[in-house]
């Protein structure tokens, strides 16, 4: 989805769906000027709130509210903006919306004024994506990072590494226009150092991201194991309520339960799983393929064993798709006098707790983050997508191949993995883009944004 060259006047709701205080009507284009006109029938200051009467065609009030201008490019969207600000029944909104459109404008489609921003010049690539995950973000965290990303952290770490590249490729064009010249200079050893410098700096940077990525997408972990060893229980005390029902019944979960918690701000989306062994009911097998169905797609499974018992849990392991990483827990301490502890041994990590008394919880809790590689007490992460780190591992790994080709007798190879580099770092912020990338990411956001 591409906007077609921002010609035409786009309007939509920016404010959710329902009653609410204020509705807000978000306008942007060419046509506000049409718009204002035809509704307000007055002008307005530049950024600068006017209580007005929002008319229909036959001159009846649809609403009174708030109209601010923003004329471009001085706006979110470099054009010219209005926004109209009235009561928020769904009703009203929709009637003004509708005489927005009749006014010349068009429905917007998702994220095109955010879309409009980033073809204006107004923000790179990164901070529009800033923008809905800063919508999206589940913890506090999140939403601080996804700040950070917004008013451009992540693009100078991205343009500070750019303008380095600038600099290696001009001193490598150089020395292959002046190659006939006695001096070597790609193999002087500046080159070489300011490529090592280069990639050093490209690591923190990744490092960075990931936590980033890690706080917007988060870790699905899967609670698995035998019928009635707790795995309920477990997801009552990770959710901190009783959110799945607990019975000594064998069977009694017999679908996925879902839970959205966090971690010191690191999202986790839990699953609750149908306790997996040979069941006669339709239903119960039904559960039970659909645990194994998440089982296979988690990020982490904690594979309950009854402390009592863990013989019988391991069975399962062997039932396991191969490649899922696994952590046991030995749950019921409770009734086995066991210090709730983790032990790291040949065959895996074992966690001892109680789900009943909570006794070893907060050891899962760190081995959780642990698994994930999340360190809750860095400051100034900024939001970042699998998108980000994608392109980031492919300009590590044009880096390491220039490394190779730098003191190479084909300097004109080394000059390409540089190039290589420098354009797949410019896809985070937009410098080398396709549309059909531009359609994917404004395709995902809200329309209003």
């Amino acid at each position: 989805m591409i906007a077609p060259a921002c010609h035409d006047t786009i309007a939509a709701i920016a404010t959710p769906p329902g009653r609410g205080g204020v509705s807000i009507v978000r306008v942007s284009g060419p046509g506000v000027g049409r718009v204002v006109a035809a509704i307000l029938a007055q002008t307005l200051d530049a950024r600068r709130a006017r209580l007005c009467r929002f008319r229909d065609h036959d001159g009846s009030v649809i609403d009174e509210g708030l109209a601010l201008y923003f004329p471009g490019p001085h706006s979110f969207s470099g054009e010219d903006m209005l926004e109209l600000h009235g009561h928020g029944g769904p009703v009203v909104s929709d009637l003004l919306l509708q005489r927005v459109l009749s006014a010349g404008a068009r429905l917007a489609q998702p994220g095109e004024f955010t879309e409009r921003a980033f073809l204006n010049g107004k923000i790179d690539l990164a901070q529009a994506e800033a923008v809905a995950d800063l919508i999206d973000a589940a913890t506090e965290q999140a939403a601080r990072s996804a700040q950070r990303s917004l008013q451009g952290d992540f693009s100078k770490h991205i343009a500070a590494l750019c303008d380095e590249l600038v600099w290696l490729r001009t001193y490598v064009e150089a020395a292959i226009d002046f190659s006939d010249e006695e001096i070597d200079f790609l193999n002087s050893g500046q080159v070489s150092a300011r490529l090592g410098e280069l990639s050093t700096r490209l690591d923190a940077l990744v490092a960075t991201a990931r936590q980033g990525e890690l706080l917007r997408d988060g870790l699905t972990v899967v609670i698995a194991g035998r019928p009635n060893v707790g795995k309920s229980s477990l997801l009552n005390r990770l959710a901190g309520r009783d959110t799945a029902i607990v019975t000594d019944i064998a069977g009694t979960t017999r679908d996925l339960l879902r839970e959205h918690i966090q971690i010191d701000g690191l999202p986790l989306h839990v699953i609750d799983t149908a306790g997996i062994h040979d069941a006669p009911d339709r239903v119960e097998q039904e559960g039970i393929r659909r645990a194994r169905a998440a089982i296979a797609e988690a990020g982490r499974v904690l594979l309950v064993l009854d402390d009592r018992f863990p013989e019988q849990g391991e069975e399962l392991l062997q039932e396991l798709p191969a490649g899922v990483p696994i952590t046991r827990v030995h749950n019921k301490t409770d009734l086995t006098n066991a210090p709730p502890r983790i032990e790291v041994t040949p065959s895996g990590t074992h966690v001892y707790l109680s789900a009943e008394t909570g006794a070893g919880l907060s050891e899962l809790r760190q081995h959780l983050k642990d698994c994930a590689g999340y360190r809750s007490e860095e400051g100034g992460i900024f939001m970042a997508r699998r998108r980000h780190l994608e392109a980031l591992r492919r300009t590590r790994q044009t880096l390491d191949q220039a490394m190779i080709n730098c003191g190479a007798s084909n300097p004109e190879l080394f000059a390409d993995d540089l190039r290589a580099a420098h354009e797949a770092l410019g896809e985070i912020t937009g410098r080398f883009t396709t549309e059909d990338l531009l359609g994917s990411i404004f395709s995902s956001f809200c329309i209003g944004k």
